[in-house]
């Protein structure tokens, strides 16, 4: 066992200790179906003192957040309903399969995390390092840079709690993209490249993409449309109607922002994070309704909330998981 892992070695030496949660919460956990896996975005959150993680008024918040970081994965871990988490940090960067190993060594068993693929292979252009000009970019849809930097490091070191590996599409120009017959037919290719095992979702945010031909992409190389709550993507239950009854075995949604607010505006209006602020009864309601049809029909259901769809991604997990067992 390497130092980082002796640190949690017992779970009474670490220094990040879970919330106690209400009967009712533990109720909620216990009648949640095994094939359905609710999660957040990242887990380094003060705000979810005392909702995930036990209150500690010895820590400053940035000290805090560090530890968070670090060591809070532990303790979210224990939360009767979080049974999963996304991990953003490898949008930015590839992770070694050793660092994954520490993530999984700290969860249950049933436990299942949703990987971020880097960027890197899912932007048509970057920034010239020389000139900060857009240049192509080589490594775009690059099954073999995805295999190498992002598939074989997750799986060696999650193993089965390797749940759904992403691939986010951030807004880009047409222009860089492609015509959409173009962009369509390399996603297929690319996807049918990928190493069979992993399930794979595939997130948009260019609006002119979600269409048949993508449908009939993702349906014939087995992967999932990332069913997203975006202000640059149609609602849920649009995107349901739009895609009909998914051809794979594994529902993927990410419920992320507020319709009528940018990113930076929810992040100033709802830290630090504690409570709902204002709430989305709509997205909930259509994703409650997505995976009671899953799960009814043998599937399995990843959603993962961040903390700008209403202010607290715990709490908005909370009255989900209420809803889809109404």
């Amino acid at each position: 066992m390497n130092d980082q892992l002796s640190l949690f070695g017992a779970r009474d030496l670490t220094p990040i200790q879970p919330a106690p949660h209400p009967p009712g919460i533990e109720a909620l956990g216990r009648r949640l179906p095994e094939n359905l896996f609710l999660g957040t975005s990242s887990w380094a959150f003060p705000g979810w003192r005392g909702i995930v993680y036990r209150s500690d008024a010895n820590h400053t918040l940035k000290s805090y957040r560090t530890l968070l970081s670090r060591h809070g994965l532990l303790a979210y871990g224990q939360h009767p309903l979080l049974r999963s988490v996304g991990i953003d940090r490898t949008y930015y960067g590839p992770m070694p399969s050793s660092e994954f190993a520490n993530y999984a060594e700290l969860v249950p068993d049933g436990f299942r995390f949703l990987v971020k693929a880097h960027e890197l292979v899912t932007r048509a252009e970057i920034l010239e390092s020389a000139t900060s000009r857009p240049v192509a970019n080589e490594f775009f849809l690059s099954a073999d840079y995805a295999r190498r930097e992002i598939i074989e490091p997750a799986l060696e070191g999650l193993a089965d709690k390797c749940g759904v590996i992403l691939f986010q599409f951030p807004p880009q120009s047409p222009r860089a993209l492609g015509e959409r017959g173009v962009f369509i037919e390399r996603l297929t290719r690319f996807l049918g490249e990928l190493p069979q095992g992993p399930h794979y979702a595939v997130e948009l945010r260019n609006v002119e993409l979600f269409e048949s031909r993508y449908a009939r992409a993702l349906s014939d190389t087995g992967a999932s449309h990332c069913y997203n709550v975006h202000p640059k993507m149609p609602t849920i239950a649009d995107q349901l109607q739009e895609t009909g009854t998914p051809a794979t075995d594994t529902l993927v949604v990410r419920w992320m922002l507020r319709r009528d607010r940018s990113y930076e505006e929810a992040k100033e209006a709802f830290q630090p994070f504690e409570r709902i602020a204002i709430e989305d009864a709509p997205a909930r309601a259509a994703i409650a309704e997505a995976c009671r049809s899953a799960v009814t029909s043998g599937q399995r259901a990843f959603v993962i909330v961040n903390n700008k769809a209403e202010g607290c991604a715990p709490l908005s997990l909370v009255k989900l998981a209420e809803e889809i067992l109404t």
